[in-house]
C-alpha cells in the first residue's frame, strides 16, 4: 500500500499539482496587499502596455513610410529605364538617379546589358527568367552590392524588339535602419523611465489620497466601547473621503445613542425590578418572622401582587428586547376591527368605562399580538389617568391610506413639552400616581415601538382637555411587503 502511494505521489500528474501548488505560494507574498501598491501596479502595467503598443505602432508606421519612400524611388527609375530599353537608347553605363544606389538590365538569355558604375562586371542579379511583362517588388539582405543595410529592390520586365529584358533597380534601406536603431535605442532607456515616472506619481498621489483614509481607520481603531463619543477626522475635501469619515461619524452617532440608551435600559430596569423584589422579600421576611395564620392571608395577597408586578414587567421587558432585536416584519392580514373590538369588550364595566366607535372591516398587516399589546398599553394608560370617560375610535383615512386608532380620555393630558418623553421607556409624568396604579413606564416605549414597526406611527395630538393617542397604521393593500 505505501509504495502504491509513493508510486501515485511520483506520477506526472501528482508532480505536476505540486509544482503549480509550489508556484503559487512562491508567487502568494509578491501580490501587492495594499491598494496603493495595487493602484500603483495597475497603473504602471497599463502606461506600460500602452507605451509598448505605441512604441510598435510607431516602428511599424516608420518602417512603412521609409520602405514606401524608397519603393517609389526605385520603381520610377526601374520604370524609366525599362522606357528607354524599349525605345534602344540604353547605354552600357547607367547612371542611378538620386535615391537610387543601383541599376542592372538582363535580356532573357542572363546577359547584362548595362549596369550602373558599382556592378559593373557583375554577372545577373537573379537567376530567375521572368516569361512575361511586369513588376516584381523585395527586400533583399547582403546583396548585390554587399553592404550592410537592407536593400529594397524593384524588378520591372518590359518587351523590346530583341525580347523581353529585366530592370533591377534598388536603393538602400539605410535610413530606415538607423531611424529603427535609433527609436528602438531611445525606447529601451525612454519606456522604463517614463513607466518609472508613473509608478512615482501614482505612488506618491496615492498615497496622498489615502491618507485621509488611513487617519480615518487609526482614530476607528482606537475607539473603544468606552470612547464612543470620538469621531473620525472630515477632510475639508468634497470628495468621497470626506463622506466617508461623514458618513462613519452619523454611524457613531447612532452607536453612542444605542449604547447610551441600552445602558440606561438597564439601569431603569434594575430600578424598577429592585422595588417590587424589595417589597416582596419584605413581606415574606414578615411572614418568616411572625408565623400567624391572621396574617398570612393579607401578606400572601400582597406578595401575589408583587408577583404579578413582577411577571407584568418582566413579560415588557421580554417584548421590548426583541423589538429592539429588529426581529422578522410579521406579514399577516388582521382583521384590525376584531381587534379592537375584543380589546375594548371587557373594559365597558371598569371604573372608567371604554366607549367605543369602530369602523367595519379594517385589514391591517402585521401580527394579532403585536395589535392586541398596542390596543391594550393605550387603554391602559387612558384608564389610569381618566377621570370618568375614555373614548376609543378605529376609522380609515382613505387619502393617507392608514388604519387610525384615537384614545382619548378626560384626564389632566399630557403637557406640550412632555408629548414626545411620555415615548421614552420607564417615563412617568407622575410618578407617585403611577406607581401606586400599577404603572411601570414602559406602555407607551412599547406601542410606539410596535406601530413604528408596522410601518406606522404613534404621537399625542393637541385637542383640548385630557390626553388624545393617535396610531396610524398601513391598510393591508398598501402595506410594503
Amino acid at each position: 500500500m505505501a509504495e502504491q502511494e509513493a508510486g501515485s505521489d511520483a506520477a506526472p500528474g501528482g508532480l505536476r499539482r505540486r509544482a503549480v501548488a509550489m508556484l503559487r505560494s512562491l508567487a502568494r507574498p509578491l501580490r501587492p496587499r495594499s491598494v496603493r501598491a495595487r493602484a500603483t501596479l495597475g497603473a504602471s502595467v497599463v502606461v506600460a502596455l500602452a507605451l509598448g503598443i505605441a512604441s510598435f505602432g510607431l516602428l511599424g508606421l516608420l518602417e512603412s513610410n521609409l520602405m514606401r519612400n524608397a519603393q517609389t524611388d526605385a520603381e520610377r527609375q526601374a520604370v524609366l529605364t525599362a522606357g528607354l530599353a524599349a525605345e534602344g537608347r540604353l547605354g552600357a553605363v547607367l547612371t542611378p538617379d538620386r535615391g537610387t544606389d543601383f541599376l542592372q538590365v538582363v535580356d532573357a538569355h542572363g546577359r547584362v546589358l548595362a549596369a550602373s558604375p558599382n556592378l559593373t562586371g557583375r554577372p545577373a542579379l537573379s537567376t530567375a527568367r521572368p516569361s512575361a511583362p511586369g513588376t516584381v517588388r523585395g527586400t533583399w539582405t547582403g546583396r548585390p552590392v554587399r553592404e550592410e543595410h537592407r536593400q529594397r529592390v524593384v524588378q520591372v520586365t518590359t518587351a523590346t524588339r530583341n525580347g523581353l529584358i529585366t530592370v533591377y533597380a534598388g536603393t538602400s534601406l539605410r535610413e530606415a535602419d538607423a531611424a529603427d536603431e535609433f527609436i528602438r535605442a531611445s525606447l529601451i532607456f525612454a519606456v522604463p523611465l517614463l513607466v518609472l515616472t508613473v509608478a512615482l506619481v501614482t505612488w506618491r498621489v496615492t498615497g496622498w489620497a489615502l491618507r485621509p483614509v488611513e487617519a480615518i481607520r487609526a482614530e476607528v481603531a482606537e475607539i473603544s466601547d468606552r470612547d464612543l463619543h470620538r469621531r473620525v477626522p472630515v477632510p475639508h475635501s468634497q470628495d468621497e473621503i470626506a463622506r466617508l469619515a461623514a458618513t462613519m461619524n452619523t454611524t457613531l452617532d447612532r452607536l453612542e445613542a444605542s449604547v447610551s440608551r441600552q445602558r440606561q435600559f438597564i439601569a431603569d430596569a434594575s430600578h424598577e425590578l429592585r422595588s417590587p423584589i424589595t417589597v416582596l422579600r419584605t413581606q415574606l421576611e414578615v411572614a418568616q418572622a411572625h408565623p400567624d395564620p391572621d396574617l398570612w392571608g393579607e401578606l400572601v395577597s400582597g406578595a401575589l401582587e408583587d408577583t404579578v408586578r413582577l411577571q407584568d414587567l418582566a413579560s415588557d421587558l421580554l417584548l421590548l428586547a426583541r423589538l429592539d432585536t429588529a426581529q422578522a416584519l410579521p406579514s399577516a392580514a388582521v382583521d384590525f376591527t376584531e381587534v379592537v373590538r375584543e380589546a375594548a369588550r371587557t373594559r365597558k364595566l371598569d371604573r372608567v368605562p371604554v366607549v367605543t366607535e369602530i369602523a367595519p372591516e379594517v385589514t391591517v398587516r402585521g401580527s394579532m399580538l403585536w395589535l392586541a399589546r398596542l390596543v391594550t398599553n393605550l387603554l391602559d394608560n387612558a384608564q389610569r389617568h381618566a377621570d370618568q370617560r375614555v373614548l376609543l375610535t378605529l376609522r380609515v383615512d382613505e387619502a393617507h391610506g392608514t388604519a387610525v386608532l384615537e384614545v382619548r380620555d378626560d384626564g389632566p393630558g399630557i403637557p406640550a413639552a412632555d408629548r414626545e418623553r411620555v415615548f421614552e421607556r420607564f417615563t412617568r409624568l407622575d410618578d407617585a400616581r403611577s406607581r401606586d396604579q400599577g404603572g411601570s413606564g414602559l406602555g407607551l416605549a412599547i406601542a410606539r415601538d410596535i406601530a413604528t414597526h408596522l410601518g406606522g406611527s404613534l404621537t399625542v395630538q393637541d385637542s383640548g382637555p385630557g390626553a388624545h393617542l393617535l396610531a396610524r397604521l398601513p391598510l393591508d393593500a398598501l402595506f410594503p411587503r
